[in-house]
């Protein structure tokens, strides 16, 4: 009996050889998601020893209602924003250039936790200054003043000039622009901002601070860009950026990337 039950096992143990032979070599579960990816991150500051201070606007010739919404609070350019304290220069896009490689979950969630931007129309300005969106998002104007506006935005891709009445919404779709897009009201002529309409999900907008962060970037050697709609590349080589080695499952970080006063263009 015993000669028996040895001889069982050993017979299992050969056909479990065997068929482990015919199925080939092991291979390897794939390897988790975040394991093909990595993150992005840096600050953009400001090159001077002075902080740049914002122009007023000139509201002088609004009229009636127009002026009691308008100059509800003191309206400054914002085509240059730094903060005092950390040198930080805010609203300012950073993107990828041509990304190598995609990642479609990425980009799933970000139009599903997201599936409209918003600009508002407040105490006539537009709000934020700088959008960055996918061109599968919607984007709304919305009016929070008493007074009307309109949107008018032109791009290489995207045109349009329609109203957006007092307290109203419009919802619009964008397609992806090569560059910044352009913001205005006609109505009321000093209100400017931009939009940056992508097709990929690799893409941010500088915060307070200057800092930006990029994540579910694909790993390898991708070229880092940054943007300003008013001032043009800040990054070197203009429009193919920096390159930057995106390390898989981990951060990268660029550092501190300087904005340097000499290449600011001067308003008009």
């Amino acid at each position: 009996m015993k000669f028996v039950k040895l001889l069982a096992m050993n017979l299992g143990a050969a056909a479990l050889a065997l068929g482990g032979w015919l199925a080939g070599p092991a291979v390897d579960a794939a390897p988790p998601q975040g394991d093909q990816y990595g993150t992005i991150k840096g600050r953009l500051v400001w090159g001077g020893t002075e902080i740049p201070k914002p122009a007023p606007l000139d509201l002088s010739k609004v009229k009636g209602d127009d002026a009691k919404v308008c100059m509800a609070k003191p309206l400054v350019s914002r085509d240059l924003q730094v903060d005092a304290k950390s040198k930080g220069v805010k609203e300012i896009f950073v993107y990828l250039n041509s990304p190598k490689g995609k990642n479609p979950e990425a980009e799933k969630e970000l139009v599903a936790r997201t599936p409209k931007v918003e600009v508002d129309q407040k105490n006539c300005e537009f709000v934020p200054y700088a959008t960055a969106m996918h061109k599968n998002q919607a984007i709304v104007f919305k009016s929070s003043d008493a007074v009307g506006h309109n949107v008018h935005y032109t791009g290489f891709q995207n045109n349009k000039n329609f109203a957006v009445p007092a307290k109203a919404t419009v919802e619009e779709k964008m397609v992806k622009d090569l560059v910044p897009v352009p913001l205005r009201c006609d109505i009321h002529p000093w209100m400017s901002a931009w939009i940056m309409v992508f097709d990929h999900p690799f893409f941010a907008v500088t915060k307070e601070d200057g800092s930006f962060e990029i994540t579910g970037v694909p790993a390898g050697t991708q070229s880092l860009v940054v943007h300003s709609g008013d001032h043009g590349f800040i990054t070197p080589n203009a429009k193919r950026g920096l390159s930057v080695v995106v390390k898989p499952g981990g951060v990268t970080d660029v550092g501190t990337i300087v904005l340097d006063p000499s290449k600011i263009k001067e308003k008009p």
